[in-house]
């Protein structure tokens, strides 16, 4: 993607180091944040520095590698076990972090050398696997089009191009009349910061909306088709994306909106039964009682917005059931949301 006319990916890895955009500062400053080792990027994922399924797989990928490059010889046997489950309780529910953990790590246990170009293979196909997401999505985009999208499933949640989005973006390249309305998901606002920020930065026309107005813009016939993306899915077709995507799959089945999941197929997962068994993550509450933005001097600030001495509970992910879901894009075509439809992308 494009910004300010020079071509960037989400996460990449430099030498010993992983470099990734300071998704944290955006959309009020566009950095470029540097991991040395792989325990700094533990922190930066488990901090939503890098956030986004694809991106965090990358980010888990190169960390792994980074952990064969880094520790000593003598103890590694040990200690390569030890940095596999550090980098595996960042982020419990993201299955692309397991998927790129696992390939980086059997490629490891051959040499480092093997790890690191491992994980490269991991980052070229997961922005692959992107943009044919892309190419099939777009497909169901009519040539006049309102979408609705929750979180942040764009080119920052991947490496490249990203899943939900990536069908928006290739329509407006295709000339059709394309309109997002972008939850603002909270508590940490990806949509307003991130998926905003994206679509002002390629020129998508786009409003944000609160979280809870998506069924009043449903019921007036303004919102077309929903797509979203996803953290992790079931065998049967159940699927855990940012909380709050449950709600809007309920209120686009009662109104008739079709509502598609964009997913490349390392999301799957294949020996998970239904969404009942896809552990979610519980963050912090201060990312409920807390918000950041800019003052009047565009310094950044974190100001608590919730009653004083009051608690809350913070959920980052829910289960959205596969009867409500009308098909999911992968990067092989689409599939129904369905146990023997699945099972064909693995056949």
């Amino acid at each position: 993607m494009l910004v300010n006319e020079k071509s960037y990916q989400t996460v990449w890895m430099e030498g010993t180091s992983v470099y990734m955009i300071q998704q944290n500062l955006l959309p009020f400053e566009f950095k470029i944040h540097e991991c040395p080792s792989y325990m700094d990027s533990c922190i930066a994922i488990h901090d939503m520095i890098v956030r986004g399924a694809g991106a965090i797989g990358a980010a888990a990928g190169f960390a792994m590698a980074q952990a064969f490059l880094m520790l000593n010889d003598k103890l590694k046997a040990v200690t390569i076990r030890e940095a596999r489950q550090d980098i595996e309780n960042t982020r419990p529910t993201a299955k692309n972090l397991f998927y790129a953990v696992d390939r980086v790590y059997k490629a490891g246990l051959i040499s480092p050398e093997n790890a690191l170009i491992e994980a490269q293979k991991v980052a070229v196909q997961d922005a692959a696997d992107s943009k044919k997401i892309g190419e099939f999505g777009s497909s169901l985009i009519n040539k006049k089009a309102n979408i609705l999208t929750h979180c942040n499933a764009g080119w920052l949640a991947f490496v490249d191009y990203g899943t939900a989005l990536a069908p928006v973006y290739l329509a407006k390249r295709q000339g059709k009349d394309v309109f997002v309305y972008v939850d603002e998901t909270r508590p940490r606002g990806q949509g307003a910061k991130l998926t905003a920020w994206e679509l002002q930065n390629d020129g998508v026309p786009h409003l944000i909306i609160p979280d809870n107005a998506a069924a009043s813009l449903m019921a007036q016939k303004k919102i077309d088709m929903v797509i979203v993306g996803a953290d992790r899915i079931a065998a049967n077709g159940d699927v855990a994306n940012k909380i709050g995507t449950l709600e809007k799959a309920i209120v686009a089945g009662e109104y008739g909106v079709p509502f598609y999941v964009a997913a490349p197929t390392s999301t799957f997962d294949k020996y998970c039964i239904s969404g009942k068994e896809i552990p979610i993550e519980e963050r912090s509450e201060d990312e409920v009682l807390y918000q950041t933005g800019t003052d009047a001097n565009n310094n950044l600030v974190k100001v608590r917005i919730a009653s004083p001495g009051s608690h809350a509970i913070n959920p980052a992910f829910d289960i959205t059931p596969a009867k409500y879901i009308s098909g999911i894009i992968t990067e092989k075509g689409i599939v129904k949301a369905h146990y023997k439809s699945i099972r064909t992308l693995f056949d």
